[in-house]
């Protein structure tokens, strides 16, 4: 290289590495403007219009931005079956787990006030986890069980990470002492009371014993309550939802928005067809009921909009809408693995605090760069953050138990990465 050229280069670098992430979403004019292929993008198109044609899904709707230009903003099938009333972009679905993300990130706002560290106790936070227990055996016939001290206290970091031994289904869940709402309620429940009857339920593994899915953020949810001094609700549209523009993602929708909520469907096998889902607390807690029980582990409804602000957030490392909303450092610790030699699940993959970390090794990943971060809800929605290709990823529908789960979401991301140039 000519040495008058090096100044040159040096200040083009830094011009370059100075660029301001994206802050708003852009339209694009064309796929190849976003790094797409057109031709090879229309794929999805032909695959989700597909999905509907068949029966396969009631609906569909995607949300991909690269380098902050939007590639794929669309709507397939309909809100109701049975009304045909189209989908459009901006419904509203329920979100379920990808709840547990958004409470995720509002405690580690707390954390970088300094209001707790991650390796404390919950028990000096919530008193009813002090000593806790692991379940060693049930007799169901007769209704008792038997318990032994667990090796030491539950973390706040073990259940950032999945990794306390609580888990969703228990087998104690059958006596009358352990009932509690799972993912919603429509009766008068309030998190404190949920929380410090869970507090009571034995672990089914010792704490840091491996990754165990289940009521975790529920818990988080409640510790946001204590150390905020507010609601979860309060608290979470304070320090997440209003900075980032998310104006219609709620725990309850307000009567002006309810229409906008997509019905709820159930396809349990391959050849069974769509029909409405039989459980009305899980269709219809957004808009009816009490609406005191905030589930920090499920309880959320969104637009997948509103959803992506939340991922370019995180893909921009604590910053979008002109707002910073946790320090890159931060964002850098929820992204590294806590669960050790675990996976989650049969997957391959590790977990952070709040996400799925997708590894070299990952049975789930598929294309998506090792480094890149997910997770879903179970009425099927899910999310993809890559950041070697500055590149989110997400589709939603409502459709629960979901035969074809895991051909939605994954095919989505695959046809995905299949167009980028």
């Amino acid at each position: 290289m000519h040495r008058s050229l090096l100044p040159a280069l040096l200040v083009a670098c830094h011009v370059a590495l100075a660029q301001p992430v994206a802050q708003k979403f852009t339209p694009a004019g064309t796929a190849a403007e976003t790094g797409f292929r057109a031709e090879r993008l229309q794929r999805l198109d032909t695959l989700l219009q597909g999905w509907v044609d068949t029966g396969i899904a009631p609906n569909a709707v995607t949300f991909v931005a690269h380098n902050g230009k939007i590639v794929h903003y669309k709507a397939f099938g309909y809100s109701n079956l049975d009304k045909k009333i189209p989908l459009k972009r901006d419904a509203i679905f329920r979100i379920a787990s990808q709840s547990k993300a958004l409470v995720t990130t509002a405690l580690m706002t707390l954390f970088e006030e300094g209001r707790f560290m991650l390796d404390e106790p919950i028990a000096k936070y919530i008193p009813a986890f002090k000593n806790p227990r692991v379940l060693v055996s049930f007799d169901k016939a007769a209704g008792t069980y038997e318990t032994r001290p667990a090796k030491s206290e539950i973390t706040i970091r073990q259940l950032l990470s999945h990794n306390a031994g609580i888990p969703y289904e228990h087998p104690l869940d059958q006596l009358p002492q352990f009932r509690i709402p799972f993912f919603n309620s429509t009766d008068p429940d309030k998190l404190e009371d949920v929380i410090n009857k869970l507090a009571k339920r034995p672990l089914i593994k010792d704490p840091g014993d491996g990754f165990t899915y289940g009521l975790n953020t529920d818990i988080v949810g409640r510790l946001v309550e204590i150390l905020s001094g507010e609601s979860l609700d309060a608290a979470l549209r304070k320090r997440v939802l209003e900075p980032l523009g998310m104006n219609d993602t709620y725990f309850y929708l307000p009567e002006a928005k309810a229409g906008r909520l997509v019905e709820l469907y159930t396809k349990g096998s391959t050849g069974a067809p769509l029909t409405v889902h039989e459980n009305n607390t899980y269709r219809t807690y957004p808009v009816t009921g009490a609406k005191t029980y905030f589930s920090g582990g499920a309880g959320l409804v969104s637009t997948i909009e509103d959803y992506a602000k939340f991922c370019q957030m995180m893909l921009n490392q604590g910053t979008f809408n002109g707002k910073r909303i946790l320090g890159r450092k931060t964002v850098e610790q929820m992204l590294r693995n806590q669960i050790g030699e675990a996976s989650v699940w049969d997957r391959q993959d590790k977990y952070g605090l709040g996400f799925q970390l997708i590894t070299e090794n990952s049975h789930y990943g598929d294309q998506a760069t090792p480094g890149s971060f997910t997770w879903g809800g179970m009425y099927c929605s899910e999310f993809t953050i890559d950041p070697k290709e500055n590149l989110i990823m997400l589709i939603f529908t409502n459709v629960h138990p979901y035969a074809y789960y895991g051909d939605f979401v994954r095919k989505f991301r695959s046809t995905v990465y299949q167009a980028l140039e």
